[in-house]
């Protein structure tokens, strides 16, 4: 198994950027979510995990520089985010993105105290759409991930060229880390990882520590890509598992991992139990 593509998503909930290598600490790929909105009217994060109000999100890119990260989007929107703890910097990005999705927001670097996101219940959205107002469960950062991230559960997430030809669904929809390639001929290989540590390169271990459910976020639209329904269904006819001891069979596809050994990762390296 290799390394076939390497991903990182600066602000979360917007499209990431592909790089060709990454330091990897315990808190996950350096620079992927390092910040986040924070919608000030519920004090709660931003999520496309709640489509309803923030689809919009997936139409927004980002691309981390000298000066920081970038931020560009529909009709010529482009945003330097140079230092999140300057307020000027912060406040100037806020009021335009403010702007974009009609309520008030603010770029952050750190999640609030007992940081919590609302996720829209899948099938809801599916049988709705993603513009309707559905049932949703709050989801509060640190549950398995590092404390002080936006991680929704781990540090990384990981997913095989096999399971992705297995649903037919473009990588960019299921926001992986992490895509590796594999000689399974069937998809979903990475359920039997689970509890495994996998060594990458000459040094970087990884840890298995779950499946990976799948909300809403892989049916909507992704910059160019169209909404796409099938990109859950397909993982709820063909692969609902048990993502952790104890939790209910849902639809999965990857696997998180925490970062057992940190070091630098690159495109091609190969990818071995450890």
């Amino acid at each position: 198994m290799k390394i076939e593509l390497l991903c990182r998503y600066p602000v979360k909930s917007l499209l990431g950027e592909e790089i060709p290598r990454a330091e990897v600490t315990e808190r996950g790929l350096a620079g992927d979510r390092a910040l986040a909105l924070l919608d000030l009217a519920t004090g709660k994060v931003a999520s496309a995990k709640y489509p309803s109000r923030w689809r919009k999100l997936l139409q927004l890119s980002t691309a981390t520089g000298a000066d920081g990260v970038e931020i560009t989007g529909p009709e010529g929107l482009r945003l330097h985010a140079v230092d999140v703890s300057d307020a000027s910097d912060a406040s100037d990005v806020s009021v335009a993105l403010s702007r974009l999705f009609g309520r008030e927001v603010a770029l952050i670097a750190e999640p609030p105290v007992q940081g919590e996101l609302d996720r829209a219940v899948p099938e809801e959205v599916l049988a709705a759409g993603p513009t309707a107002d559905v049932p949703y469960t709050v989801s509060r950062f640190g549950q398995g991930a590092p404390t002080g991230t936006f991680f929704d559960f781990a540090p990384v997430h990981l997913i095989t060229t096999a399971t992705l030809g297995r649903t037919g669904v473009a990588w960019q929809r299921y926001r992986p880390n992490l895509v590796i390639r594999t000689d399974e001929a069937d998809g979903y290989a990475e359920n039997d990882w689970l509890d495994r540590e996998l060594l990458i390169g000459s040094h970087v271990r990884l840890r298995v520590t779950a499946s990976t459910p799948r909300c809403a976020v892989p049916t909507l639209a992704h910059g160019e890509l169209p909404p796409d329904p099938e990109a859950l269904r397909v993982v709820s006819r063909e692969n609902r598992t048990v993502p952790l001891p104890g939790a209910a069979a849902l639809p999965c596809a990857g696997v998180y991992a925490q970062v057992v050994r940190p070091g630098r990762i690159e495109l091609g390296d190969s990818v071995r139990f450890g």
